[in-house]
């Protein structure tokens, strides 16, 4: 629980959301973006969209955690 109120801090959350939503963004773009771009996407193309995002937010998170000990 420590860990969880420790990545829940307002000035973690801002860290680690802006650099999900900057990684998000390049990674869909990169892995997704032409089946967006040409109206192919599915409902597994908006999941894997979404997973571009939680993805480094976890990983940031963890690297947050790991920099404290």
């Amino acid at each position: 629980m420590e860990a969880l109120a420790f990545c829940a801090q307002p000035r973690n959350l801002r860290r680690t959301i802006g650099i999900a939503i900057v990684v998000g963004i390049v990674l869909t773009l990169i892995n997704q973006g032409s089946a967006i771009a040409g109206g192919h996407a599915t409902a597994a193309t908006w999941v894997r969209c979404a997973l571009n995002f939680v993805v480094p937010f976890l990983v940031s998170n963890a690297g947050s955690l790991s920099a404290r000990r």
